[in-house]
């Protein structure tokens, strides 16, 4: 297992040193800038005060986002479940045909 060392990432041009393993550092940067990008856009888009404040409303829009993926990745599996049911179904019944 390889060891965890600090990684420096830069989230609203403050830099954080973040412990991670060296295969989970290229996760960890990818997520520092996209943490960063939401908290930009969100002190660019309103006039919320304080970092704090910023860092909740990104992680609110963040969160927000992951919902919205998870129901849609639910809704397609539903829809496949679906498919593959008559498909199976389709199948079952030519080879019932078939064997007859």
């Amino acid at each position: 297992m390889s060891e965890a060392t600090p990684v420096a990432v830069s989230i609203l041009d403050r830099e954080f040193l973040i412990a991670c393993t060296p295969d989970e550092r290229p996760g960890l940067i990818a997520a520092a800038a996209y943490l960063d990008g939401k908290m930009r856009e969100v002190r660019g888009n309103t006039r919320v005060p304080g970092i704090d404040r910023i860092a909740v409303m990104a992680g609110l829009n963040i969160a927000h986002e992951l919902m919205q993926i998870r129901q849609h990745v639910e809704n397609d599996d539903g829809s496949l479940a679906r498919q593959l049911q008559l498909l199976r179904g389709k199948l079952d019944s030519a080879l019932a045909t078939h064997v007859k």
